[in-house]
């Protein structure tokens, strides 16, 4: 009886323990620890974020960021990869062989950017459904995320804008001149509303480098370098506008097999205008960074440079002030283009590796949850690093180049340009065309329209068009 007696008791006991447990574990879900990502979750315990960072010019600030986060998270492991300039793709895919060559789901980069439906179909079979995730539930347009099968599989993080920022302190010196061939804005036409064609920026461009001694600057435009860390600007950026206007004429939606060479030479009348009303001979451009353009705008040396709103930063630590920057379109002299905006868009989208260790995907959600929600994370986004981030609740941008997209968008029949380089069938096809355009250059130091030069444009012609169709083959295993 007494045996008996003390095994009905300790019988008791565990079944006590184990509805104390199941409590407790309802009371856990219930303060917000079940499928949400809560602020306060610790439901990383033993994951790690590994983020892999597509904008270089941000790797200091993701730093920072990440031990912030770590501060804030006792525990947390973050890990921030920033591969250089057009080595995104390179690196991120060895990160990725190298991982499931060793069956290593810890190691999978578990943060990463693709840049829109190309990217996407080359990532697709790592790419988390994020319906549940922090980063498509904080969208502030949901309609902006890229799908698959109406699940979404990617999301924006920042939209931008790309165009001619010029320097405002110069230009206003130059419309005092005698003869300028702008007027002063205080006679009420600001300068984006007087440089509406690319015949007038040019125009302009051309007095600018006639009397730059008389402004003490070393030409109209900045150096179109063709280092890697510069030369996207023009084999992609500058790209778009041929391709912006055939699309648009054609009808073209989505990616086309095919593209015709109607615009080319529009895009021959831009880059012309970069090179000769340049800082730098044309024999000197090879070896051009990013970085000699940044300071050749941001020190007074040059009145026009082509980037966009992310480019704040770097001319900010370089020293230009913020009143002293504007946006311009880029002209190429298609017909109606008084009515072009500033080409406007994202190829900038997160994805989330589904192929990544299930406590590492879910740090991830958790440091996503935590950087769009907390004011530090919003703050981060949007004024240090200068983003018109697409999500709840964030402040606007303290970026003057946003504020001039946005200023300029504002403006009544402003059209913006569709990024359609997001289209553009592979790297290979850039980088002919890059490669193309700095052999083009440098033929031009006997005259932009002498025998070399003409011959280099035919060429790059052929490139443009024909290796389009080429790569599209190749990239669609056509080929």
């Amino acid at each position: 009886m007494w045996k008996g007696s003390m095994m009905s008791r300790s019988v008791k006991s565990i079944i006590a323990l184990v509805v104390c447990a199941v409590l407790a574990a309802c009371a856990f879900t219930a303060f917000g620890f079940s499928k949400s990502f809560g602020a306060y979750a610790n439901r990383s315990a033993g994951g790690k974020v590994i983020f892999f960072n597509f904008k270089p010019e941000g790797k200091d600030i993701w730093t920072e960021v990440a031990n912030e986060y770590k501060r804030t998270h006792p525990g947390a492991d973050i890990d921030v990869k920033t591969p250089q300039s057009n080595q995104y793709e390179d690196e991120l895919r060895s990160a990725v062989d190298d991982a499931k060559a060793k069956h290593n789901p810890d190691a999978m980069p578990t943060l990463f950017q693709i840049n829109g439906p190309v990217g996407y179909a080359n990532w697709k079979d790592y790419t988390a459904d994020l319906s549940n995730s922090p980063l498509y539930n904080q969208l502030s347009n949901k309609g902006l995320a890229l799908t698959d099968n109406n699940k979404p599989v990617a999301v924006p993080y920042v939209t931008e804008n790309y165009g001619l920022i010029y320097n405002k302190a110069l230009l206003a010196r130059y419309a005092d001149l005698h003869n300028s061939k702008l007027k002063p804005e205080e006679d009420g036409v600001p300068f984006e509303d007087q440089i509406t064609t690319l015949g007038k920026l040019k125009e302009v461009a051309d007095d600018l480098q006639k009397r730059k001694d008389e402004l003490g600057i070393d030409g109209a435009f900045t150096s179109a370098g063709f280092d890697s860390s510069s030369d996207w600007r023009f084999k992609t950026h500058l790209a778009n506008m041929p391709l912006y206007y055939q699309f648009k004429e054609d009808g073209v939606k989505g990616q086309p097999q095919s593209i015709n060479g109607k615009y080319v030479d529009n895009f021959r009348n831009i880059f012309d205008l970069y090179i000769s009303d340049s800082t730098t001979p044309v024999s000197q451009l090879s070896t051009k960074t990013g970085e000699d353009a940044v300071y050749e705008f941001a020190l007074g040396k040059a009145v026009f440079y082509q980037n966009g709103t992310w480019a704040w930063g770097d001319l900010a630590n370089a020293g230009i002030k913020p009143d002293d920057v504007g946006m311009l379109p880029i002209y190429i002299g298609a017909k109606g283009e008084e009515k072009q905006g500033l080409a406007t868009g994202s190829e900038n989208y997160w994805c989330i590796n589904k192929q990544a260790s299930e406590k590492n995907q879910r740090a991830t959600n958790e440091f996503l949850q935590w950087l769009l929600t907390s004011d530090y994370g919003k703050g981060v986004l949007a004024n240090r690093l200068g983003f018109a981030a697409p999500f709840k609740n964030f402040p606007k941008a303290k970026n003057p180049l946003v504020q001039a997209a946005a200023d300029y968008t504002a403006k009544e029949g402003k059209v913006p340009v569709t990024w359609v380089f997001v289209t553009m069938p592979s790297n290979g096809w850039k980088d002919d065309v890059g490669s193309d355009l700095l052999t083009y250059a440098q033929a031009t130091k006997d005259g932009m329209t002498s025998m070399g030069a003409n011959q280099a444009w035919n060429t790059l012609k052929k490139a443009f068009v024909e290796g389009w169709a080429k790569e599209y083959k190749i990239a669609h295993g056509q080929g």
